[in-house]
């Protein structure tokens, strides 16, 4: 079992940025991925940014440009910084991990709220 906890959503203004932030504990050794989605209301879930161990970071067309994920492997973290952040960027955002196995752990989520 991996356990996520996230941080740091919040209302900000358009053109603001945010910065999420993500801890994993317990089985950590099991992380393959880890990563950031988000769910507006009314939407499906979908990918912002992940990555696996040792690999690049794959962005969601959304996230090109504005958004940017570190990780810190030793500490099992993963940092989502948000920049000139829009109203349409307005969801639920919801760490992720993918453990060798396959299988999917979600956080609780984080609301960002980015107003015009």
């Amino acid at each position: 079992q991996v356990q996520l906890v996230e941080s740091g959503g919040g209302l900000v203004q358009a053109g603001g940025s945010l910065r999420l932030s993500c801890a994993a504990s317990g089985s950590t050794r099991s992380i393959n991925a880890m990563g950031w989605y988000r769910q507006a209301p009314g939407k499906q879930r979908e990918l912002v940014a992940a990555a696996t161990r040792g690999g690049s970071t794959n962005y969601a067309d959304c996230a090109k440009g504005r958004f940017t994920m570190s990780r810190d492997y030793a500490k099992n973290t993963a940092v989502l910084q948000m920049n000139s952040l829009k109203p349409e960027d307005t969801a639920v955002y919801y760490c992720n991990v993918r453990t060798w196995g396959s299988v999917d752990f979600w956080g609780t989520g984080t609301l960002v709220t980015v107003s015009s």
